[in-house]
């Protein structure tokens, strides 16, 4: 199996194989929250994959990155494409489990593109169900692993399928976090929300924005762009 590029405006990212894929919903999380990170200093990325939102946040902050990937080939892929990329010395691949991973210290701000479709059917490549479903880790593991990991004070990150996004909402309020940033994604104008990216923290009022991908003419929409320009190579 071949590999394949995604070239960005400040990086590269080559992937190998089928399992993690460079989409199109974890460039929009990236951009979205790099806006948020401008002033860490440490970031934490569970299932990094190929390495994609270390790398969208590297390019907007000066944090140090500590990125995790259980699969052997996906960490490889992504300590390959942050050797490569212009901050090798600030983003760091990790093959670990996160229901295990004990740092120094804890993070002051987490990311994650957890790839959970809970009620999805699975496929019969068991790498990809691993990628794509809850068979090594549900919501509430999640969520208990960032309560670990994450300073008292401190935000997290996550992009979920649209309905999934509502449970992992109420469990994350339910342990005391309150949903601070929204961004609801339509695949067109014309289609209802297909996911969500929710920045949680403690305390503070919710800021809700909606955004499509594509308008009526299978266009990229001027909200995506404005989002996007500061990576897309091409728009």
């Amino acid at each position: 199996m071949g590999n394949s590029y995604f070239r960005f405006k400040q990086f590269t990212v080559q992937q190998a194989g089928s399992a993690m894929k460079v989409c199109t919903d974890a460039c929009i999380q990236g951009a979205f929250t790099a806006a948020f990170v401008k002033e860490e200093t440490r970031i934490l990325d569970i299932g990094t994959g190929t390495g994609l939102l270390s790398l969208m946040l590297a390019q907007q902050s000066p944090a140090a990155i500590d990125a995790l990937e259980l699969d052997e080939a996906a960490y490889r892929q992504a300590a390959g494409n942050f050797e490569a990329s212009p901050w090798p010395t600030r983003l760091k691949a990790l093959q670990q489990d996160v229901q295990t991973y004990q740092p120094g210290e804890q993070y002051p701000f987490i990311i994650t593109n957890p790839p959970f479709y809970e009620n999805d059917l699975k496929s019969p490549d068991s790498r990809r169900n691993t990628a794509m479903h809850t068979t090594t880790l549900d919501y509430a593991a999640l969520l208990h692993a960032i309560r670990r990991l994450l300073t008292p004070g401190g935000r997290f990150s996550v992009l979920l399928p649209y309905e999934g996004f509502q449970r992992f909402r109420e469990m994350a309020e339910a342990a005391g976090y309150t949903l601070q940033e929204l961004l609801e994604v339509r695949q067109t104008t014309g289609h209802g929300f297909f996911r969500a990216v929710g920045i949680f923290g403690k305390g503070g009022e919710i800021h809700v924005r909606e955004m499509a991908v594509y308008d009526a003419h299978r266009q990229y929409t001027p909200e995506f762009t404005a989002l996007l320009k500061d990576y897309y190579l091409y728009l």
